[in-house]
């Protein structure tokens, strides 16, 4: 068996960034940025008043002082003109500043009365302007990678920019093995369940920027087997769930290794999820995880999620945060433990693992936000000390 740091480590040597793609930015919601964007444009494009009010030059700014309104200026229509001095432009918030202008008094700091203004006996100090470029000049870069966000487009617009390039979303295709499994809504025979990994992981693997394809269940036989794999050709990725162990019902490894598998390992001294397989088969990645669900989603977060985000140009590294302890944990033993916990919210995070970790109870793991993680041969630990955690 190797370690959890080495079995990752050898998972995203199997892969490097799939190839781009140009999209129009309405489409690049949850992309990966694969080149950088451009500013096509300064922004503001101009001096531009930051509030509703009047704009005067920095000769008037003094107290009490009276001013000749002698126009206005909007957003999108700017006064014509220079303005000079004893004068006054009323302005509204986001209107080009009037040339020679320095000040923009907010309105309800002045007296009008028909076409002048008071200013008052206290000045404000800000000048509510915004100076050209303030936000952007033409020419910024948005760097890649960049998995973009809806504030990254809303940048993006303001910057002018039509189209990115983004990472291709990765392509995964989903098989699911055993003869015990059918699919939600069929009726389970004796001895039976309902399958539920495939739907899991395909929405892992979509919720990370991924394209699923999900696969018919493949029974235990090596004739079905090969057609799944049939069906799973041109998927960047393969992810089996189940038959990856040593049983004589477990076909996985031995049908892959036939089809050509280079395996890179198989066995990971973890818990849950020891059985795990990993390879490349033909143009894909391969990754055989365990059949308990629970296994199969903790080796999904720990394995498939960065692999993704490796194929999408991104950071493949686990980044475990950290809390306390709420209550002492016993020793841990030769494996390294990704224990179901919940957080608990405070000036400090505590984190507290649940009684039951068996790893077939989908129901503790939806109650969970965190996997604590326990090193392997770690001794017990004391309620308060602190510990690293993956979030869910």
């Amino acid at each position: 068996m190797i370690s959890v740091e080495q079995a990752l480590a050898r998972i995203l040597a199997l892969s490097g960034p799939v190839r781009g793609e140009t999209v129009p930015l309405r489409a690049a919601l949850g992309r990966v940025l694969a080149a950088p964007a451009v500013a096509g444009l300064t922004q503001p494009p101009f001096d531009a008043a930051a509030m509703d009010g009047y704009a005067i030059t920095a000769e008037d700014h003094h107290p009490g002082l009276t001013l000749h309104v002698v126009g206005d200026a909007g957003a999108g229509h700017g006064f014509v003109g220079a303005l000079a001095r004893g004068q006054a432009v009323r302005i509204f918030t986001g209107a080009p500043v009037p040339e020679g202008a320095a000040w923009v008094l907010m309105q309800e700091d002045v007296h009008r009365e028909g076409d002048h203004i008071t200013l008052p006996a206290k000045l404000d100090p800000r000048r509510h302007i915004r100076p050209r470029g303030q936000d952007f000049a033409k020419g910024q870069v948005v760097a890649a990678p960049l998995r973009l966000e809806p504030r990254h487009l809303g940048l993006l617009a303001a910057m002018n920019v039509a189209t990115v390039t983004v990472a291709r979303r990765p392509t995964v295709a989903v098989l699911a093995t055993g003869d015990e499994l059918v699919m939600p809504g069929e009726a389970p025979g004796p001895g039976q369940i309902v399958c539920s990994n495939s739907f899991a992981l395909a929405a892992m693997a979509e919720d990370a920027g991924a394209e699923a394809r999900l696969l018919p269940i493949a029974r235990d036989n090596e004739a079905a087997l090969r057609q799944a794999f049939a069906l799973a050709e041109g998927a960047d990725l393969i992810v089996s769930s189940g038959g990856a162990s040593v049983g004589e019902h477990d076909l996985v490894g031995k049908v892959a290794a036939d089809l050509g598998l280079e395996r890179a390992f198989w066995q990971v001294a973890m818990r849950p999820g020891k059985p795990l397989m990993a390879g490349r088969l033909a143009n894909a990645v391969m990754l055989g995880l365990p059949g308990n669900p629970v296994s199969a989603i903790v080796t999904a977060r720990l394995f498939m999620l960065p692999l993704l985000a490796v194929m999408q140009g991104l950071p493949g590294e686990h980044m475990p945060l950290r809390a306390r302890l709420a209550d002492s944990v016993g020793a841990n033993g030769p494996r390294t433990h990704f224990m179901r916990a919940r957080l608990i919210p405070g000036e400090v995070p505590q984190i507290a693992p649940f009684a039951d970790q068996d790893s077939a109870l989908l129901s503790i793991l939806n109650k969970a936000d965190a996997l604590l993680i326990r090193p392997a041969g770690d001794g017990p630990r004391a309620a308060g000390t602190w510990a690293e955690y993956l979030s869910l």
